[in-house]
């Protein structure tokens, strides 16, 4: 099932007027926080106010996350466990290093009981889990695997490696390709990390853009002034959809029947493009779905 994923917002768990927006507003998906926004004091209440939230639902299409903090860490047991009884589309946890913490959730959620609708997404932030992308990855082909997107945390992934991060992010392409790559080997998802500053519109379109170009599904987003550029950078344009029917109508005409390549407007086009064209429909279809949910909502 394709489902949009071009702006997913990141929601302080501890901020209950912030939660309670997310209701309204129109991004693709919503991560309830328990991680880096919320100060270690404030987690308990956070998992409180996630599980109430969760509770009352009104998120209409609205792909519901919970992020919680890294298996390693003292909050992991209760913010797993809040996973189980919460029962979101899906749970991100941060700073995997390799396919041993794969193993290890899915484990824990499984010793709780959690629903097995409940996917897992992970955070590629740490030199370990650039390394490891394939093997990774190669967990999602696994009997009741339960991972299903990577989230690239590029400030991270700076920090500690020291690569630079310039605007045009050129010296990190070449690991966001191995990223994409390895996620699609294993028909995974894959999302852009967040752009930090959000009173920059343009630096953010940009990034956006060579996102999109890089072949991630969409960005994790800080603040709701980025969901309307992010929703427009990721959707297929006016001029795609017509290429795309193009095509499709181009090989339903008899003379095209049993032919792998035909000529279509001056140049010759593949059954694969009719595959893409396809998919590029499709993903129309789902975000007109999505949005008039979350209208209603």
């Amino acid at each position: 099932m394709i489902r949009p994923r071009r702006s997913v917002l990141f929601m302080p768990g501890s901020n209950a007027r912030a939660l309670e927006k997310a209701r309204s507003l129109p991004a693709d998906g919503v991560i309830f926080d328990l991680e880096d926004s919320v100060a270690p004091d404030a987690k308990p209440a956070a998992r409180a106010q996630i599980a109430q939230a969760m509770a009352q639902g009104g998120f209409g299409g609205r792909e519901r996350i919970i992020r919680t903090n890294a298996v390693a860490s003292a909050f992991w047991q209760d913010d797993s466990a809040l996973v189980a009884q919460a029962r979101p589309d899906a749970y991100l946890v941060p700073k995997v290093t390799g396919p041993q913490d794969i193993a290890a959730i899915g484990a824990r959620l499984d010793a709780l009981g959690a629903d097995s609708s409940i996917k897992l997404w992970v955070m590629i932030e740490t030199p370990l889990a650039v390394l490891s992308i394939a093997e990774i990855a190669a967990c999602a082909g696994e009997k009741d695997a339960r991972l299903a997107a990577f989230v690239i945390g590029p400030n991270d992934i700076s920090l500690d490696t020291r690569i630079r991060m310039k605007p045009g992010r050129a010296e990190m392409v070449s690991l966001f390709l191995n990223c994409v790559i390895a996620a699609r080997s294993y028909g995974i998802e894959i999302l852009d990390g967040p752009y930090s500053d959000f009173s920059d519109a343009g630096g953010f379109a940009a990034e956006c853009a060579q996102a999109r170009d890089l072949g991630f599904d969409g960005k994790t987003l800080i603040h709701p002034a980025q969901i309307e550029a992010a929703n427009r950078i990721f959707k297929p344009t006016d001029d795609e959809l017509a290429e795309a029917r193009g095509i499709i109508a181009a090989f339903a005409q008899p003379e095209a029947a049993g032919k792998g390549a035909i000529r279509h407007e001056g140049r010759m086009v593949e059954r694969l493009h009719a595959e893409m064209a396809r998919r590029t429909l499709a993903m129309a279809d789902a975000i007109a779905k999505l949005e008039q949910d979350t209208t209603r909502a």
